[in-house]
């Protein structure tokens, strides 16, 4: 298996959020219920932000400043 990228739109959130913590405080501050809901196995990024109205290029560069990416 190759290394994991966080911008990889297939990457399950509960993935993204245990490989970078960190992440947890922007789910936070826009006030996601995605760390610890039973379907983050199942959502991306994609569907986060489909679901919170959220512009996805932004949120990923989020991610990926409190991810030290």
């Amino acid at each position: 298996m190759g290394m994991i990228k966080l911008n990889d739109p297939d990457l399950p959130l509960s993935d993204l959020i245990s490989s970078w913590p960190q992440t947890i405080a922007v789910f936070n501050r826009h006030k996601m219920l995605c760390v610890g809901c039973l379907i983050s196995p199942f959502h991306t990024i994609v569907d986060a932000c489909a679901e919170y109205g959220l512009e996805e290029d932004t949120f990923i560069a989020e991610l990926m400043e409190a991810a030290g990416l």
